[in-house]
C-alpha cells in the first residue's frame, strides 16, 4: 500500500546498513505480557543496527519496555531489558526437553498454571486473601495479584529523571475506569511520568490490581486499544519512520483443538485492532493525497477562500513508512502465552524479535526507496510462517 506524499523528504540520518533515516524514529509496542521479550529482542536488533529510536509508545507490557528504554542511556537499555526480562523469568528456568510439538504444548501449559499459581517475580504475587474477602474499594477485592513488585522492579532499572527529561519522547495509554476514557501519558505533553503511569497501562483485570493517578484509577490500555499507534500518528509533526510490534498475529490457520480456539481468539481480538488501525491511517492518508491533487486544480485566485484554506490544512500530511513486525506463534503455544513467564519461551521470543528486524533490513531497499521519496506506505518484510 503507498500513495505518493511530498517527495524530497528530508532523511538526516543513516543506519548502520546505510538505509536513510527520517526526522523522526519512532517504535510502537503492543500489549502481550510474556510475549513482550519479542519486542526486547526488536529493540536491540535495531539498537545493533545503529537505529535511532526517537520517540516510543506502548500499551501493557510495551509500556514497561518503553520505560526501560527511554529511562536509560543508550549503552544501558538493552542491558536493563535482559535484567527486566531475567528477573520476571527466573521463577521457570530452562531445563532439557525433547523438541517435539506435543511436549513443548504440555510443558507450556503446565508453566502457565505455575504462573497463575505463583505469580511472576519482580512482577505480580498472589493475594493472601481471596478478593471476596477483601474490603469492598480496596485494591484486593478488585483483584487476584499484587503488582507491588513491579514497582520495585520499576524504580530499580529506570532513570525516572531521565525518562522525562532525556531525549526520548514517551507515550504509554491506559483506561480510566470511571469514565472508560483512553488516556496517554506522554512525557512531551506535560506529564511526568513515574511507575504509576507504566503500572496503569498494565493493569489488567480481574488479575491485577487499578492503579491510583491523581484521584482517578486506571486500568490496562489494551481494554480499548491495543496499540498506541493512533496517539503517535495524531501527534505527527515531521516525516516519520514506525516499526510496529504486533504480538499477536492477525493471520493464522485455522483451530483444530480447544486450546487452539482460544489461542485463535485472543490473536483475533488484539490483532484486528492493530490491523484497522494501520489500514485506517493509510485511509486517510490516500483520501488527503486525493484533496491536495484536486486542490492542485484549483484556479489561484480561489487559495484565499476560507473553505478552500480549510481544507487545505485538512490535507496537510507528513510522509510516512510504517514497518509491522508482526510475532507469529509457534505451533505449541495456545491461549496461555501471554501470561506463560518461562526463561526458554522468553529467550525464544527475543531472538524472534531479532530475525524480523533482520529480515526486514534484507529487503530494506525498498523501505528505503519509500523514504527518499517521501511516500506514505505500510510494510509487512518479514515472511509468513505458519502459527497452528
Amino acid at each position: 500500500m503507498a500513495d505518493a506524499e511530498n517527495p524530497g523528504a528530508r532523511h538526516r540520518r543513516h543506519s548502520r546498513q546505510a538505509m536513510p533515516l527520517p526526522d523522526c524514529v519512532a517504535l510502537v509496542l503492543q500489549g502481550g505480557g510474556a510475549l513482550g521479550s519479542f519486542q526486547a529482542g526488536v529493540y536491540e536488533a535495531l539498537s545493533d543496527a545503529d537505529v535511532v529510536v526517537d520517540w516510543i509508545a506502548g500499551i501493557s507490557i510495551g509500556a514497561v519496555n518503553a520505560a526501560i528504554i527511554a529511562g536509560n542511556p543508550p549503552e544501558r537499555r538493552v542491558e536493563r531489558l535482559r535484567a527486566f526480562w531475567d528477573t520476571i523469568t527466573a521463577g521457570l528456568p530452562s531445563f532439557p526437553i525433547p523438541q517435539d510439538d506435543r511436549v513443548r504444548e504440555a510443558v507450556h501449559e503446565w508453566s502457565a498454571m505455575a504462573v497463575m499459581a505463583q505469580g511472576v517475580p519482580g512482577f505480580f504475587k498472589p493475594r493472601m486473601w481471596p478478593p471476596f474477602l477483601a474490603a469492598p474499594g480496596s485494591c484486593g477485592a478488585m483483584s487476584f495479584y499484587d503488582t507491588e513488585p513491579l514497582r520495585a522492579t520499576l524504580d530499580a532499572l529506570i532513570d525516572w529523571d531521565l525518562l522525562n527529561d532525556g531525549p526520548v519522547r514517551i507515550s504509554v495509554g491506559a483506561v480510566e475506569i470511571q469514565s472508560g476514557n483512553f488516556a496517554y501519558f506522554d512525557n512531551r505533553l506535560g506529564c511526568r511520568l513515574d511507575a504509576r503511569h507504566i503500572m496503569a497501562s498494565g493493569a489488567l483485570p480481574p488479575g491485577l490490581p487499578p492503579v491510583d493517578i491523581d484521584g482517578r484509577l486506571y486500568w490496562d490500555g489494551g481494554l480499548v486499544s491495543n496499540t498506541p499507534l493512533t496517539h503517535v500518528l495524531e501527534h505527527q509533526a515531521a516525516p516519520m519512520l514506525v516499526f510496529q510490534c504486533d504480538l499477536f498475529a492477525a493471520n493464522a490457520d485455522p483451530p483444530k483443538t480447544m486450546m487452539d480456539v482460544m489461542a485463535r481468539e485472543k490473536e483475533i481480538r488484539y490483532s484486528s485492532r492493530t490491523r484497522q488501525v494501520s489500514a485506517e491511517a493509510v485511509r486517510r492518508r490516500k483520501v488527503r493525497d486525493a484533496i491536495r491533487r484536486v486542490l492542485d486544480k484549483l484556479p489561484a485566485d480561489m487559495a484565499d477562500d476560507a473553505d478552500v484554506a480549510a481544507l487545505s490544512s485538512y490535507a496537510t500530511e507528513h510522509p510516512l513508512s510504517l514497518v509491522q513486525l508482526i510475532n507469529r506463534a509457534n505451533a505449541w503455544e495456545g491461549g496461555s502465552r501471554d501470561y506463560e513467564f518461562s526463561q526458554r519461551t522468553m529467550r525464544e521470543h527475543w531472538q524472534s524479535g531479532r530475525t524480523a528486524i533482520a529480515e526486514t533490513m534484507a529487503q530494506s531497499r525498498v523501505l528505503a526507496q519509500n523514504i527518499v521519496d517521501g511516500r506514505t506506505a505500510a510494510f509487512d518484510l518479514a515472511p509468513r510462517r505458519h502459527s497452528h
